[in-house]
């Protein structure tokens, strides 16, 4: 899990100390004018990426937050809070809390391990150059450089992007609301984790995703097993020794509820599936062009079963 208000659950192995050495840096999606005027007015000021035609955009500095539209979820207690911590030693416990005093686990062991056989059969089905919501610790981001898949992380923990940047990923510590890179251009947006929860409004976190990706672009998200589930809640991360971070609003998401509200916000669901106990969901516009003449050709992994009930 991850970033604005971007993170839930896992437990597997703790992570492996010793610092890979920093892949190449990746092509990210090419830019409009105000991308281009950025760059020109902060040369050599970030990282930089070239769409495969078109001038360089550049990336900010990953530890600098940057305002930009929406209401932007203030990253202040998830930089100094027992996920941060929990982040850079790469082992739980950790919970997230509800007021009642519900806990939910999360996989911090898991997500601060290399990608398993599970993400790995996600990242398979992506598109063109892809966007990881939520990118927590890097995973997705380190697995998906590894596939030659130009890809950006944003997660709003410092503690996550620094631990991205390590495996030697491309991560932005800054909220999905915010002004991002590339923005209408991005092939796959992932929401892996639970992130379909961050902000604590699915229909509005939609809508976002939806000004993220191009004409075609697809986005995969990870729902809540079992019954149906839809919950708008407001929780706080703790640890087994009871410290605490800031409260912040959360979104638990079941297929069917996703499915419901992804239909109201003009998208289509085309696959769903389930391994390793986890489910997912993979969606389009419903007024995406079959075929797009920029754009790298649907991958068929995504569409396997699109006509599927949900």
């Amino acid at each position: 899990m991850s970033g604005a208000r971007e993170a839930t659950a896992r437990i597997g192995r703790p992570a492996d100390p010793a610092t890979p050495p920093r892949r190449p840096r990746t092509r990210l999606p090419g830019p409009r004018p105000a991308d281009t005027a950025a760059a020109a007015a902060a040369p050599g000021t970030g990282i930089t990426g070239t769409s495969g035609v078109g001038p360089r955009i550049t990336v900010p500095r990953p530890d600098t937050p940057a305002p930009g539209p929406g209401a932007a979820p203030d990253p202040g207690s998830w930089s100094n809070d027992p996920y941060s911590r929990a982040l850079r030693t790469g082992r739980g416990p950790l919970f997230l809390r509800r007021a009642d005093g519900w806990l939910l686990p999360l996989d911090v062991e898991r997500w601060c391990a290399e990608a398993d056989a599970v993400d790995l059969a996600v990242l398979r089905r992506c598109e063109g150059a892809v966007l990881d919501v939520g990118c927590g610790p890097g995973r997705l981001v380190a697995a998906l450089g590894a596939l030659g898949r130009p890809v950006l992380g944003i997660d709003v923990s410092a503690a996550a992007v620094a631990r991205t940047n390590r495996l030697g990923g491309q991560a932005l510590r800054r909220s999905v609301f915010e002004s991002l890179p590339g923005e209408g251009r991005w092939g796959t947006a992932l929401l892996i984790d639970g992130n379909v929860g961050i902000g604590g409004e699915p229909q509005a976190l939609l809508d976002r995703t939806a000004q993220l990706l191009d004409t075609n672009g697809l986005l995969i998200a990870e729902t809540v097993p079992g019954p149906d589930v839809d919950e708008r809640v407001r929780v706080r991360v703790t640890d087994a020794r009871g410290a605490v971070g800031s409260p912040f609003p959360w979104a638990r998401v079941g297929t069917p509820a996703l499915l419901r509200l992804a239909e109201r916000a003009g998208w289509r669901a085309v696959d769903q599936w389930a391994a390793g106990g986890r489910c997912f969901v993979a969606l389009r516009r419903c007024d995406a062009r079959s075929t797009n003449s920029s754009a790298e050709p649907p991958n068929n992994a995504a569409v396997t079963s699109s006509q599927r009930a949900g």
